[in-house]
């Protein structure tokens, strides 16, 4: 994938942290995942995702709590245009989330009959604080419900879904997350978040979420190349059938029985929250076929 050099990023979607975070707050109501995902109102359910995600990547969710202040502080990254989001990953993400918001700004609108409404992306290190606590670097990127923001460590993509979990990487995958975690949004927007009930199960309705997710992102896939900045610069120039793939590439990597592979462990469905590989590339594949809400509804089918 490459974006317009001459493109201007949006950076009022964009917040930048740095420093850490001194408030904590076991996590709620958000479940991170891997790309994250969504959930609201969870209560129990989302405490049970976040253990599991704990037991699978070794890290403890509840390390701290409370709700205190953010120490983080607010920066710039000076990514600016097309040619700085070919440059770096973290311009990328910037570009990526004006693309995904520009193409939902038009479509959710005329698919729904409601307005799409245009949020965040924070990038942060390590830590920070977010409406459903703490955010750590090693839950994955996730989508807030709480605050209606999308949280991402952006060294993700080198250090666990390069590294950990061996996928191949590249600009699209990061187009990948990014748009996977605003379908959580598009979900929130539709009120289908608040409806989650069951958190575990190959039929849940947290695997139901994160396919959705996925759909939805290959939804934004189909038409990426469509979208502009505000002054109507296309955003990206150019997406070619290896991107796809690496996309695909990285939602084999992220299913539910791929993880707990790697892991050394049985794969045991009962467990699943995201979904299988083959499953999340499924569904990526129908959004970048039928391009709709309604062909992603994971919660109108019964095989999934």
């Amino acid at each position: 994938m490459s974006f317009n050099p001459k493109a201007r990023i949006d950076q009022s979607q964009i917040e930048n942290r740095t420093g850490g975070a001194s408030d904590g707050g076991g996590f709620s109501g958000g479940i991170p995942g891997i790309p994250g995902g969504g959930g609201s109102h969870l209560g129990i359910g989302g405490t049970i995702i976040v253990v599991i995600l704990g037991l699978i990547f070794g890290f403890n969710p509840f390390s701290s709590s409370g709700t205190g202040t953010d120490s983080s502080t607010v920066t710039s990254d000076n990514c600016s245009t097309g040619a700085d989001a070919n440059a770096t990953d973290s311009c990328a993400i910037d570009l990526v989330t004006n693309s995904v918001q520009d193409y939902w700004r038009t479509a959710y609108p005329a698919q729904t009959g409601k307005e799409y409404t245009v949020i965040k992306t924070v990038k942060f290190e390590t830590t920070t604080s977010s409406a459903c606590g703490t955010a750590n670097s090693d839950m994955g990127p996730f989508y807030c419900p709480n605050d209606q923001v999308v949280y991402l460590d952006s060294t993700f993509f080198k250090t666990m879904l390069q590294g950990q979990l061996h996928a191949k990487g590249g600009p699209f995958t990061i187009g990948y997350v990014v748009a996977h975690e605003y379908g959580h949004h598009i979900e929130d927007e539709l009120g289908i978040l608040g409806q989650i009930r069951t958190a575990q199960g190959p039929a849940s309705d947290s695997v139901r979420v994160e396919l959705m997710a996925d759909c939805l992102a290959g939804q934004w896939a189909k038409f990426a190349t469509t979208t502009k900045d505000a002054e109507g610069n296309a955003i990206i120039s150019d997406l070619t059938q290896d991107d796809i793939a690496r996309a695909i590439d990285s939602a084999r990597a992220v299913g539910d029985d791929t993880i707990e592979k790697e892991n050394g462990g049985q794969v045991n469905p009962e467990s699943f929250t995201h979904g299988t590989s083959a499953q999340r590339i499924k569904w990526f594949n129908i959004g970048l076929d039928k391009g709709t809400i309604k062909a992603c509804n994971t919660f109108n089918v019964d095989s999934l």
